[in-house]
């Protein structure tokens, strides 16, 4: 069965953005994006740059971990604000929104239905597992369909902004099995988690 992983960058104080929700990792943002990182991620996670660092990079891996990418308005609405339609043209790529009726790429697919529904069923089809890229309203609502964690965790501390889940997500204590690690020169690190079973 396909898994549900949350794949995100996120701060040791557990913040995937800044207070105003903007890219962190984009021209005016805060994270730092050191060589040795690009090169893990190019190396073991190919399929999850967007399509402008994959052709700067000359990134055309295919990618063995996924096939899907689910994400929320406001995240997909941080690329639309940069003139990209669709950042993941080589995934199947789904946004999640009640608002939007429309998408504004053709290969986008907007789902107003339940997320947790949704994912079940995408769970029982056949593929690579499905990428939760973002944002915290989404991975809140998907908290308990999670399966791994892939946690990338910079060297950086911000004290406040966007939590990895959103203040919504129901009080759920849930045990992780640590899977597998890296960690950079350059100070990041790498932490896959699993549910535990039971």
């Amino acid at each position: 069965m396909r898994r549900l992983v949350y794949y995100v960058a996120t701060t040791p104080d557990g913040f995937i953005a800044g207070p105003d929700g903007a890219d962190p990792t984009g021209p005016n943002g805060f994270w730092p994006i050191a060589e040795d990182y690009v090169r893990h991620l190019v190396a073991e996670y190919p399929e999850t740059l967007p399509v402008q660092a994959r052709q700067a990079l000359s990134v055309t891996a295919e990618g063995t971990r996924f096939d899907t990418v689910l994400e929320g308005r406001r995240s997909y609405e941080i690329g639309l604000a940069a003139g990209v339609t669709d950042a993941y043209p080589h995934l199947r790529h789904l946004v999640f929104s009640r608002s939007m009726t429309e998408s504004p790429d053709p290969a986008v697919e907007l789902v107003a239905d339940d997320p947790v529904a949704t994912v079940r069923e995408l769970k029982r089809q056949d593929g690579k597992d499905i990428w939760l890229i973002g944002g915290a309203e989404l991975a809140g609502s998907l908290y308990a369909e999670i399966d791994v964690l892939i946690l990338k965790i910079a060297p950086l501390t911000i004290g406040d902004g966007i939590p990895m889940f959103s203040r919504k997500a129901a009080f759920d204590p849930r045990t992780w099995t640590l899977t597998d690690h890296t960690v950079l020169g350059s100070g990041a690190v790498i932490l896959t988690y699993t549910r535990a079973a039971g």
